[in-house]
């Protein structure tokens, strides 16, 4: 490994809420001095920062990357060059592939190859239940000692309680934790925001109802069983309200929102625009509202960027037949920042929810001093750029936000301590 020497630069730490003007030495994949190089550094690489922001890596706790079983829609390495185009270090995956990732051989493959590609780390997360069909449980030690870091049923919902409920018992014996996108199967049956909007439209709706009744099953298991949960990608003020209850009763509750539902509502959809049909749908704009009011007081923990690339097939299809989602993972940073610029929240506090807090339910951190990873995004805030297929890394072209122009590019991207990403023109 080369050690390298980040000069000119401004450090902003999520971690430890510190920014500062410092140069950055890294050596043998981690930071090895701030400030001053240590004691007998010899600089192999240096990196002009000067004028640009460095930061930890952003960490993705949601990024699809369709291997194995979807490589039409795009590649592990088209996917992986993605994330680092877009300053994520970090990834988690959910267990959604084809065949779902229910097998230790097969978390080991995926693993292996992240590991070839040399680019962003991988986190998989691991089947719930075998096939993802709800009906028989995986074997959760041995999907975790393979590399397995939580379990999910990816965006299906746990229809038997039963399941759920052995699945939480299995859970806090063996200390693992549950990502569930809480949907209630037999109400979420619609396309888009149960609303006057998708009335106008004639859109078959998908209730608040259908996310608050998962949430109230979730959290009363969790009461009986003690797991850990993490609930994916929140959508309503009604179930925030719930979630900001149970922390207050102290359970053991993380939750993320989508980077898309910060900025978007249902009337956005338009003319029946499939670029805007998601899972969950956009909701109302007082949903929307309640949403960024949950991420300033800290009530959803995380953002992820829901990253989910899709080919023309699927998306040039009438709205109720398109297949929801958007690419994600080079618009995260962007996106998040021109949220915390129109909320005035401060930088440190903004990057913290795509760096620092999600890197903790990894189980590690994400800061800048002496001894951490030297997983590291070196970007420009005032750059701006237009978002066009062009411009993007990803094979996924898919997103609500094409055309538009966004504020905040990456230049670099180190991944233990090594150059992943370089932007030219």
């Amino acid at each position: 490994m080369k050690n390298v020497a980040i000069l000119g630069g401004r450090l902003i730490d999520p971690l430890h809420n510190t920014d500062q003007a410092a140069d950055l030495y890294l050596a043998d994949g981690k930071i090895v001095g701030v400030g001053a190089a240590p004691d007998g550094f010899i600089c192999d690489e240096t990196i002009n920062a000067k004028g640009l922001l460095v930061s930890p890596g952003l960490v993705d706790l949601a990024a699809r990357l369709r291997e194995p079983g979807f490589e039409y829609k795009a590649t592990l390495a088209s996917e992986m060059a993605a994330a680092v185009a877009g300053g994520v270090t970090s990834i988690v995956c959910p267990p959604d592939t084809d065949p779902p990732l229910d097998e230790p051989s097969l978390v080991t493959m995926l693993r292996q190859r992240a590991k070839n590609l040399d680019l962003a780390r991988l986190y998989p997360v691991g089947a719930l239940s075998r096939q993802l069909k709800g009906k028989e449980l995986t074997e959760m030690a041995e999907l975790r000692d393979a590399g397995c870091v939580a379990f999910s049923q990816g965006d299906q919902a746990v229809g038997d309680l039963q399941i759920l409920y052995r699945a939480m018992q299995y859970a806090a014996t063996f200390n693992v934790a549950l990502r569930l996108l809480p949907q209630d199967a037999d109400l979420n049956t619609g396309v888009a925001h149960d609303g006057d909007y998708a009335t106008r439209l004639g859109l078959v709706g998908i209730p608040v109802l259908a996310e608050t009744v998962a949430i109230s099953n979730i959290l009363l298991l969790m009461k009986e069983t003690g797991a850990r949960v993490h609930l994916c990608r929140l959508s309503s003020m009604a179930g925030l309200d719930l979630v900001r209850t149970a922390k207050k009763q102290g359970l053991p509750i993380t939750c993320d929102v989508s980077i898309n539902h910060i900025h978007l509502a249902d009337v956005d959809i338009g003319f029946f625009d499939s670029n805007y049909r998601f899972d969950p749908p956009l909701r109302s704009v007082r949903d929307r509202d309640a949403i960024v009011t949950a991420l300033a007081d800290g009530t959803i923990d995380a953002i992820c960027s829901d990253h989910s690339p899709i080919d023309d097939d699927g998306k040039l299809l009438p709205f109720a037949e398109a297949e929801p989602g958007a690419t994600g993972l080079e618009l995260l940073l962007p996106l998040t920042l021109a949220w915390a610029e129109r909320q005035h929240i401060p930088l440190s506090q903004a990057l913290a929810k795509i760096s620092a807090i999600p890197a903790k339910m990894l189980g590690f951190d994400a800061g800048l001093a002496v001894g951490n990873r030297a997983d590291l995004v070196i970007f420009d805030p005032e750059a701006h750029w237009q978002v066009t297929p062009a411009a993007l890394k990803s094979q996924g072209k898919n997103t609500p936000f094409v055309g538009m122009e966004m504020k905040g590019r990456v230049m670099h991207t180190l991944v233990k301590g090594k150059r992943v990403y370089q932007f030219s023109e």
